[in-house]
């Protein structure tokens, strides 16, 4: 007998008994950028057809070497769920044992692991800010209590050791969440910054999350610090152009702190094709670095373009820079009917300003010739 369709009169979220916990309804969902299948839907878009400059990845794609190691991956078979082969190849990159890496569906599962693992109701997470949204929403579902330090427009988002320092005196909290380099902004934390606060505050949990640290040359990693108060998250997905897979991990010299995300982790979490594509990548690290050396080129490109339509792209140490256009959501409306995605910061608290990120050259001009072609349209809708 067919099931009935469902009859969602009968839902009854009043009902006590049934009611999810109170930090569900509570917790705003956190916006991010990409394609929004449904709004092109709407507006008559295919995905296909869209040019996408909000998201912060490779733009260049995987290595060839992927496309064919995927081929090859017995999909009836299930995954290593220890992930010995990727952990021992991503050790011998970094320069540490396997045991002090875990590997998650994208850097995101990590900061989800961290933050069941080690946050309890009515401790307290603070977050450098602007930055990304999963960090509050993720501390709020766990029903800690959350504080954002947040860095100004005027100083060009550049974070202040001493505020911050303040801060962390005065609030001793469990967690700190800081994206370096930063998301949206492209800052960079010197290491004596990030060393300084852990030393001062050995009880805190400081999440380093890297996942943009190679499209900085200049940055270093949080790694080198080797403090057991340190946790580092990278993403695969954006530097080895992975997104579709959905690849990451977490390191520390905290063997006790790996130990508690795999604990924690769903089983099978790392698929078989991600688990085989980030073999594949990190075998084919010249291609990486060639790409990544001709990005930084074209965001000179690009940026000196912008600025000789008057726009000026707040500094940044990443392919990925603010950019104020008034109304944000307007000026990314106009460009999406040209089949072209920025993203609008309203999310970060930031409504006037979009959030480029650079990809090829023909792609950069066809941005550049859009917002010229727009004029005070957009900021104006």
């Amino acid at each position: 007998m067919p099931m009935q369709p469902f009859d969602d009169t009968q839902y009854r979220p009043e009902q006590p008994a049934l009611a999810p916990r109170p930090e569900v309804a509570l917790t705003s969902p956190a916006y991010h950028g990409a394609l929004d299948y449904a709004e092109l839907e709407q507006l008559g878009l295919s995905p296909e057809s869209i040019v996408d400059f909000s998201v912060n990845s490779n733009p260049y794609g995987p290595s060839p070497t992927v496309q064919q190691a995927l081929l090859d991956v017995p999909v009836d078979r299930y995954p290593d769920r220890e992930a010995l082969a990727l952990r021992r190849a991503l050790a011998d990159q970094l320069g540490v044992s396997p045991a002090h890496i875990v590997l998650g569906n994208g850097a995101a599962e990590l900061l989800w692991l961290a933050a069941f693992a080690c946050l309890g109701s009515g401790e307290r997470a603070l977050i450098i800010g602007p930055t990304f949204g999963e960090y509050a929403r993720l501390a709020a579902l766990m029903g800690a209590q959350v504080e954002t330090w947040q860095a100004q427009p005027a100083a060009n988002f550049a974070v202040s050791f001493e505020a911050v320092a303040g801060r962390l005196q005065a609030w001793q909290p469990r967690l700190v969440f800081l994206c370096n380099p930063n998301n949206p902004t492209g800052v960079v934390l010197p290491l004596d910054t990030i060393s300084g606060w852990a030393q001062a505050q050995p009880q805190t949990l400081f999440i380093v999350d890297e996942a943009y640290l190679a499209f900085a040359p200049q940055a270093c990693s949080a790694l080198s610090l080797r403090a057991d108060n340190v946790l580092v998250t990278r993403s695969m997905t954006k530097d080895y152009a992975l997104a579709g897979l959905r690849l990451g991990y977490a390191v520390s010299t905290n063997r006790m702190m790996i130990d508690a995300l795999a604990r924690v982790r769903p089983a099978w979490n790392v698929n078989a094709m991600a688990q085989a594509a980030g073999l594949a990548a990190l075998a084919d690290e010249a291609y990486r670095q060639q790409t990544l050396a001709a990005l930084g080129q074209h965001t000179k490109t690009l940026v000196a373009g912008l600025g000789r339509l008057d726009l000026s792209a707040v500094p940044a140490a990443t392919h990925y820079f603010l950019l104020e256009v008034g109304q944000a959501a307007a000026f990314r409306r106009a460009l999406l009917r040209q089949g072209l995605l920025v993203r609008d910061c309203a999310s970060f608290g930031l409504p006037s300003y979009v959030r480029i990120a650079t990809r090829r050259p023909p792609e950069n001009e066809r941005l550049l010739s859009a917002i010229a072609s727009l004029g005070a349209l957009a900021i104006e809708e």
